[in-house]
């Protein structure tokens, strides 16, 4: 057990809902927000990141800190139809949560659903005060604080928002405009090509960069491809290594040409949809309404250019090899820019050397609505 006071980590701070898009109130100076409730929030999104990334459920962590300043529960989501944290933390806790203060990092929920709603848990075990960090943007869920504080719980909300908007932004991202966040992830030489004039490609990239895309997918949804590249290159389009998780990203496959029944994206190692469509945008609602939050675009550069063109695309994830082709198929196609200044821009957010290859990470400036 750790007493309240006692640090989980440097650095404690307050933060408002203010920046990185997240919604709810800032924190108000009558909140009385003290150094030791920063920190057990703060040990809550901790154990709100050791939960699944890919599940369609957002990630949360839950400590409960009794009327005598003592840890005595704690808890995290660890994926869809499994205890809510709040649940786990309470469970853990037992009557001593009564009297309580539980520490959320996101709003507790007030709907129905696989599990029952965490405002009535909380309820129920008599807690008497609740500090949680992101008020939960899903209209299904939201209004568990209001639903608290009817009930005479002390509620403070908006507390480190910031960081824990951080921690769920493709689940935030998928909340608010009803699709998944999309990586675009393609690695090419320095001179923007994808494979040889003679349409060969592998491997242009090293070892470490190829294990790192497998690191990349274990923290999405799906894996979308088009049917172009399937026909071409047979891709397993699943996680390998040591990255794989207990459960495999959903094989998303695009493009009205059939799938040959023997490509190794309708086997048994991951679950598989074929949309056959060249409507970008239909997918990614179809694939939002399903609850994936995060997908990761591997296709050519065909379905590139789609789903830029569509502004479908939120970040790029670039691996670029020391090596010069001067020819060849490029990594994206037609995007129908004919000036520089309709060019796509972004914003560089980390460069990783991986070996020989470097890792560029950026996001797209919203230019298209």
């Amino acid at each position: 057990m750790e007493r309240s006071g006692e640090g989980y980590g440097p650095g404690d701070r307050v933060a408002s809902a203010s920046g990185s898009g997240a919604p709810g109130p800032r924190v108000a100076p009558e909140a009385h927000v003290t150094p030791d409730d920063v920190r057990h929030l703060r040990r809550a999104l901790a154990l709100a990141a050791e939960g699944p990334v890919a599940d369609p459920n957002p990630l949360v962590g839950a400590v409960i800190v009794g009327r005598d300043g003592h840890l005595v529960g704690e808890g995290f989501h660890r994926g869809s139809g499994t205890p809510h944290a709040e649940a786990a933390a309470l469970l853990a806790a037992g009557d001593a949560a009564r009297g309580a203060t539980t520490y959320v990092s996101l709003e507790p929920c007030n709907h129905t659903g696989r599990t029952p709603p965490c405002s009535a848990a909380l309820l129920t075990a008599g807690v008497a005060r609740v500090v949680y960090a992101l008020p939960d943007p899903n209209p299904v869920a939201a209004g568990g604080a209001q639903h608290l504080r009817a009930a005479g719980v002390d509620v403070t909300g908006g507390v480190l928002a910031e960081e824990a908007a951080a921690l769920n932004r493709t689940w935030l991202h998928r909340v608010r405009t009803g699709r998944p966040f999309v990586t675009w992830k393609f690695a090419g030489t320095l001179d923007g090509r994808a494979a040889a004039a003679d349409g060969t490609s592998q491997w242009i990239t090293g070892r470490a960069a190829r294990a790192d895309v497998h690191r990349l997918r274990a923290r999405c949804g799906a894996i979308v491809t088009g049917t172009g590249t399937v026909l071409a290159d047979d891709p397993h389009l699943t996680v390998r290594g040591d990255a794989a998780p207990s459960r495999q990203p959903l094989r998303v496959i695009v493009g009205e040409r059939p799938v040959p029944a023997g490509a190794r994206v309708l086997d048994d190692a991951a679950p598989t949809r074929v949309f056959a469509t060249h409507d970008v945008a239909a997918v990614a609602a179809e694939l939002g309404r399903d609850g994936v939050h995060h997908a990761l675009l591997e296709g050519g550069p065909t379905l590139a250019a789609a789903f830029l063109r569509a502004g479908l695309v939120d970040e790029v994830v670039a691996y670029l090899a020391p090596t010069l082709l001067g020819a060849g198929a490029s990594v994206v196609g037609p995007l129908g820019i004919g000036t520089i200044g309709a060019a796509f821009r972004l914003t560089t957010t980390d460069v990783t050397v991986l070996d020989d290859d470097v890792r560029v990470t950026a996001t797209i400036h919203p230019t298209k609505e």
